[in-house]
């Protein structure tokens, strides 16, 4: 059986036992929060139990690193949708140490895409649309410099109204112990 198959076969059990109901809640966040962290895979359950969080309390935005690349991007959308519109109040930008992100290499990465078929051709057709590839796939050397980073994209950008907490924190992804990088109270001071 397929994991897509697996996937479905579970859904139609969890549906059919109303297995749902312990998750209702609405699309408001109970606290009032917007989180930005990364998609590692060790932060699926660990972050959420280390932050004392349940099933509606926040709104959580994962990409690679937690980080904002672009001020006008999906991540950036996303966080102005949660404070206009789902009465998000705070933002909270947690990455992570041992992060995959600050070992990724642009030209290992590449070198692996055109092992799985991306054409030379197709990397410089990205390239002559004015994106620096190498750029792009770069990652980071400090999770708390890149942090630091994506809570100041935040906290400048001319859509956030003024007086949003923008706080940065760094996660141990094995015992979930947090450091703070940036109070953002202190910064409305």
């Amino acid at each position: 059986m397929s994991t897509l198959q697996d996937v479905l076969s579970f859904n139609e059990e969890f549906v059919s036992e109303k297995k749902y109901e312990r998750y209702i809640t609405t699309k408001f966040p109970n606290k009032k929060m917007v989180i930005l962290t990364c998609m590692d895979t060790r932060l699926l359950e660990l972050l959420p139990q280390a932050l004392n969080l349940a099933n509606g309390d926040v709104k959580i935005i994962k990409n690679a690193g937690a980080i904002v690349v672009h001020p006008l991007g999906s991540i950036m959308r996303s966080i102005l949708v949660a404070v206009y519109e789902l009465k998000a109040d705070e933002v909270m930008v947690i990455g992570h140490h041992d992060c995959g992100m600050s070992a990724l290499n642009a030209g290992d990465m590449m070198a692996k895409m055109k092992d799985r078929g991306i054409t030379e051709a197709t990397l410089s057709t990205i390239e002559n649309t004015g994106v620096d590839l190498k750029s792009w796939l770069t990652g980071f050397s400090s999770v708390s410099e890149s942090v630091e980073h994506s809570v100041g994209m935040i906290k400048k950008h001319p859509l956030l109204p003024a007086g949003v907490p923008v706080h940065g924190l760094v996660i141990d992804p094995k015992t979930g112990k947090l450091d703070l990088v940036v109070d953002g109270y202190e910064t409305e001071k």
